[in-house]
């Protein structure tokens, strides 16, 4: 994990957020999914920077990378 991103389990739930913050990577990562821009992102939220956004997308990354999928015969 990278120093942008914290768990807590006393911060929303224990959700990963952007250090310093109550802004989930799930709720970033939402925003870009739904059509935000990096820069809409930034300007919205004061407290993060785009290198924060970029950590959200990294963190969601390392989550995808490590999922292992494994087929249920039928």
């Amino acid at each position: 994990m990278n120093d942008r991103i914290t768990l807590h389990p006393d911060v929303l739930g224990g959700k990963p957020v952007i250090r310093g913050t109550r802004l989930s990577v799930e709720f970033i990562v939402g925003l870009l999914a739904g059509g935000w821009s990096v820069e809409d992102v930034v300007r919205e939220y004061a407290d993060i920077t785009r290198e924060d956004v970029q950590a959200c997308l990294a963190y969601a990354h390392q989550l995808l990378a490590e999922e292992k999928v494994y087929p249920i015969p039928a």
